[in-house]
């Protein structure tokens, strides 16, 4: 019996914790979360680097804000110096440009939010599942396009979180012939690309805004997923 009301006492209390922090504001902001867990802001590497996290606006597949009042954007240690680099990189050959990050490390919290609004719709596809997460769980994938200093974001053809075939860079060959793409837009996409790729991001077949730091098995065995 003494170790069954134990353990209520236990459950009582770590269901009352997380209101009670809330309410004193000890540390219990996703920001506050995402530096006790290791993730660097970009910013303290790299200041000139834009950011505009999309799922802390209404601007977004979604039409939700799921992150609250987090405006900053966090990565492992590993995957924001390889960031630095590719704005570096950037920054050398288009001093004119910048890097604008849409969004970065995803607390599982974040992801369950979003589970629950596509799950059982035709937009399930583009979300993982919190059980299994993803890439961005781990903190090592970014989303992100090329701006000029002042935020215009450069013209890639589809805008950000458009899962249409038009957005996967598998088939902007086909699409330039058909003219449905420019050239331009894809000089635009593969700028983006040949940054991130020195920097060390791995680009992916079906999102031109996506990149991973390291591989998604990787990510699972060298990382502690972000809840």
């Amino acid at each position: 019996m003494k170790n069954r009301i134990t353990s209520i006492l236990l459950l009582v209390h770590f269901c009352l914790l997380p209101l009670f922090a809330s309410q004193t504001g000890e540390g219990l902001s996703l920001e506050a979360q995402l530096q006790k867990q290791g993730l660097v802001n970009i910013h303290s590497l790299a200041p000139d680097i834009l950011v505009e996290l999309k799922y802390s606006t209404l601007d977004n597949f979604l039409a939700a804000d799921t992150y609250d009042e987090l405006e900053n954007c966090y990565l492992q240690p590993k995957a924001a110096a390889m960031l630095k680099e590719a704005q570096d990189l950037l920054k050398k050959s288009h001093p004119e440009l910048s890097l604008l990050v849409y969004d970065g490390a995803r607390p599982r919290s974040v992801q369950r939010k979003m589970w629950a609004l596509v799950v059982n719709t035709p937009s399930e596809d583009y979300v993982a599942n919190p059980n299994r997460g993803s890439v961005h769980n781990f903190g090592s994938a970014v989303d992100l396009t090329i701006a000029t200093l002042d935020g215009v974001p450069l013209d890639m053809g589809t805008a950000f979180d458009y899962f249409g075939q038009l957005a996967q860079p598998r088939h902007e060959d086909r699409f330039l012939k058909e003219k449905k793409l420019t050239r331009q837009q894809i000089d635009n996409r593969q700028l983006l690309r040949d940054v991130m790729t020195r920097a060390g991001f791995l680009s992916i077949s079906i999102e031109w805004w996506h990149f991973n730091a390291v591989p998604v098995k990787v990510a699972r065995t060298q990382y502690k997923i972000i809840e």
